[in-house]
């Protein structure tokens, strides 16, 4: 080899190892595990949880449980199969992710005494639920390998595992109680149940999918069947074997055959079990609660005594419409076994005109007779919800085209009685919301509204421009006048929780200050002496936020319409400072300006940041204007024709009215948002120069992959193409020339926004020189959840406002339009 060849080949053999080395080193800086935000922001995620309460239909007693807030990553890598629409673990044949409880005490209300419950080590305990008496509870504890069941007793504290019995948690309700008080209605599985199918290495068959020429909008929803195989392995989880337990001894009788029941409701008289049962042929364009099913009525044998409907897959249902035959069935509360159920009457098409959209029937055992219509809804129905006596029954419908509720109340025993109305408002306008009906637990273990000659109660968040004012009335039915028990005060916000006497006078809160952690009291309105009674007394577990302070601010926007937004300001804060700003928000829609312009939320809540909360922003000396409205208004048809400059001016009007108080550096703004809010600041940088940067978390921003319309959008794409164009920021990618950070699940488990929308914006954006970021969370569904993940995304949030935002240079002035 000649000198001058090995010299080439020496310098080429350099170059390659410095390449290899640089290229490691790149992938090294890609891959150097999860970060950790500031020491200041650990301490917040790792302080205390403060239980939460249930109270005993004795009203004698609460349960208190303390949640894990932050699982493990470990928790979230566990398997998954994502079929028909569930997320199933098929170790533990449950939910693949869920909350859970990891400490329980037992209080009492009389005396204060308190036991903790003796838990089984690392429990993970849900579906919390006392029996009717309240003298026992149930719960679920999910193990590496199965779900248990397990019962206490109220007097004691002690409980027992129910040996044998493995609960199917995959879909519908895992066990209720019967109304005995003593026995549990759960799904099993299946004893001696073969192993689960395994996959062939050569496909059986093509996957294939046809359609008859029917129209079927289909949304975008996530986690559906694609093969044979999902088919089979769907079947093998979601079927449950229905039996009762017994609660002292888990003594097991089996009732019917297994099948994959939706739904298994006990009638009052705990002879009946009003059954869903989801049947094949399954789909690939929906999810599970679509799929066809046979509703029927069985004895506690598993015997059909009726058959209520065989229900079709639900795949011709318009945009906000309903499937016909019957739904929302379930028992009257008050009668032994009584069916009611609702029905289309305009074939469920909200498009269709029609005198009476939807009609309530009624059917009593041993539903040998017709069923007797109860009264017809002139929109479609809503809700409704029994009296505990006199046959009272409370129905709502609701007019989509106005956004407007209305309540009626009739006699479901004598329906010639014509219904009076109580209440019609529309739903957006919460100055004027009348509340929601206290019910009690009967002693068959069904709800009913509390009824106290002829009143109920009513309690609400009670909202003002001032911010919400909790409240709990005593409605007269006949007079339809309201007598206001208790309201809470201007410096705290304290709300109802629950009844403890018929009369009113006893009941129990959960109330709040900036200053005071939250904590249950005990409200005695008889008792002048003691009219308030600590039940709990949780301490404040994060004193370093006491610094924080937070004021409501309503501003007009330059069409008129009211907007506000929550300012929080971070500890030590010196005022004339003008700080770096970060505007939170999520965009809504409305029918009118007057709604659109009504404050939400309160003041007086003690501040608690958790998650990823960008409050967190407070910490490292950000102001923030918290839910800043962006409201868009006008006609529900037509209305996101002018989203993109009723969002402008909105931001425009913040940044405004912060500007003014002498709190924000124009100059300085971030804005972010998650899910619609991540739409929302993509158009924001897209279509305006307010911001110097953004954070988009989990969004959806190529409004041609939800084709069937998106959020309150009711056209299609192909009835308003230039619509789905102009709001996609996808489309207009190349006018982000501000920096910005995608954020995004990578289970994320929310119709319309699939992961490939973060990857594709973030493709768009890189491809036209923009300055972009793409953070993808492995496990992670459209909520973050695992303590890992909280963290890093924490470090991404504030690390990106840090370098864009607090310590961006002064714009030119090229960069200070409002819109481009």
């Amino acid at each position: 080899m000649k000198t001058s060849q090995l010299r080439v080949t020496r310098f080429t053999s350099l170059a390659l190892l410095l390449l290899l080395a640089n290229f490691a080193a790149g992938q090294q800086d890609h891959r150097q595990g999860y970060k950790k935000p500031p020491q200041e922001v650990l301490n917040i995620l790792s302080a205390p949880v403060t239980p939460t309460a249930s109270i005993s239909p004795a009203r004698d007693t609460m349960l208190l449980a303390t949640g894990l807030r932050y699982p493990p990553l470990a928790d979230l890598a566990q398997p998954m199969l994502r079929l028909a629409g569930l997320r199933i673990n098929p170790s533990t044949n449950g939910p693949h992710r869920f909350q859970y409880a990891v400490a329980l005490s037992l209080k009492r209300i009389g005396d204060g005494s308190e036991v903790k419950i003796a838990l089984p080590p690392d429990a993970k305990i849900s579906s919390l639920q006392w029996s009717a008496d309240g003298k026992h509870f149930a719960f679920m504890n999910t193990t590496p390998t199965g779900i248990e069941l397990w019962v206490g007793e109220a007097a004691s504290g002690k409980i027992r595992k129910l040996k044998g019995v493995a609960v199917n948690g995959t879909d519908g309700d895992p066990f209720q109680w019967m109304p005995d008080n003593q026995t549990l209605l759960v799904q099993l599985v299946p004893a001696n149940r073969p192993p689960a199918p395994i996959e062939s290495k050569v496909p059986r068959e093509p996957n294939s999918q046809e359609s008859s020429g029917r129209v079927g909008p289909v949304r975008t929803f996530e986690d559906l069947l694609k093969t044979p195989f999902d088919e089979d392995l769907f079947e093998y989880y979601a079927t449950s074997q229905l039996a009762l337990v017994h609660s002292s001894n888990g003594k097991t009788t089996n009732v019917g055959a297994p099948a994959i029941f939706r739904s298994a409701d006990p009638a009052p008289d705990g002879q009946h079990i009003l059954v869903a049962r989801t049947i094949r042929p399954f789909s690939y364009l929906y999810p599970a609660f679509i799929f066809p099913r046979e509703v029927e009525v069985w004895d506690t044998k598993g015997k059909v005594t009726y058959k209520l409907a065989s229900l079709p897959l639900a795949d011709q249902v318009p945009i906000d419409g309903v499937p016909t035959g019957p739904r929302n069935y379930r028992w009257r509360p008050t009668d032994p076994a009584t069916l009611v159920w609702v029905e289309a009457l305009d074939g469920g098409d909200p498009k269709k005109r029609a005198p009476n959209r939807d009609r309530i029937l009624m059917l009593k055992g041993p539903f040998s007779g017709a069923p007797a219509e109860i009264t017809k809804t002139e929109q479609r129905f809503a809700a409704m919800q029994f009296g505990e006596k006199n046959g009272l029954l409370l129905i709502s419908d609701y007019d989509r085209d106005r956004r407007w509720v209305k309540t009626v109340m009739m006699n479901a025993d004598n329906v010639s009685e014509a219904p009076k109305l109580l209440w019609s408002r529309s739903i957006q306008d919460r100055y004027h919301d009348p509340g929601t009906p206290v019910t009690r637990v009967l002693p068959t273990g069904e709800r009913a509204i509390l009824q106290t000659g002829d009143s109920i109660y009513l309690f609400g968040t009670g909202a003002t421009p001032e911010g919400d004012r909790p409240f709990l009335d005593r409605f007269n039915l006949q007079t339809q006048k309201a007598e206001r028990l208790f309201r809470s005060d201007a410096n705290h916000f304290e709300l109802y929780v629950a009844l403890l006497t018929d009369d009113g006078k006893n009941f129990i809160t959960r109330a709040e200050s900036p200053t005071a952690a939250p904590n249950y009291y005990l409200r005695a309105m008889g008792d002048p002496a003691s009219p308030i009674k600590s039940l709990t007394n949780y301490p404040d577990t994060t004193p370093q936020l006491q610094g924080i302070k937070k004021q409501l601010v309503t501003y007009k926007r330059v069409d008129g319409v009211q907007c506000s937004f929550t300012l929080y300001l971070p500890p030590g804060y010196k005022e004339g400072t003008r700080l770096p700003t970060v505007v939170w928000a999520y965009p809504l829609e409305f029918n009118d300006p007057s709604t659109a312009g009504q404050v939400t939320g309160s003041t007086q809540r003690f501040t608690q940041i958790i998650g990823p909360s960008h409050l967190f922003f407070l910490l490292e000396g950000y102001a923030v204007l918290d839910n800043a409205t962006m409201p868009v208004v006008g006609d529900p048809e037509t209305v996101n024709n002018t989203y993109i400059e009723q969002i402008v001016m909105s931001a425009k009007a913040a940044i405004d009215k912060a500007a003014e108080m002498g709190v924000t550096d124009p100059g300085r703004v971030g804005v972010g948002g998650h899910s619609y809010g991540a739409f929302m600041t993509a158009n924001l940088l897209a279509h305006s120069d307010l911001f110097r940067a953004g954070i988009a978390r989990s969004g959806a921003y190529n409004r041609t992959l939800t084709p069937f319309g998106f959020q309150s959008e009711r056209r299609t794409i192909w009835e308003a193409p230039e619509l789905y164009i102009k709001v996609s920021p996808f489309m207009n990618a190349n006018k982000i020339n501000e920096p910005i950070l995608f954020i995004h699940g990578e289970a994320d488990d929310n119709s319309g926004t699939f992961p490939i929308q973060s990857e594709r914006m973030y493709q768009a954006v890189r491809g036209n020189g923009g300055t972009v970021r793409l953070v993808t969370l492995p496990f992670e569904a459209h909520g973050y959840a695992g303590r890992e993940t909280i963290e890093h995304v924490l470090y991404e949030m504030l690390n990106w406002f840090d370098k864009y935002v607090k310590h961006a240079p002064p714009r030119t002035k090229e960069q200070t339009a409002v819109t481009k």
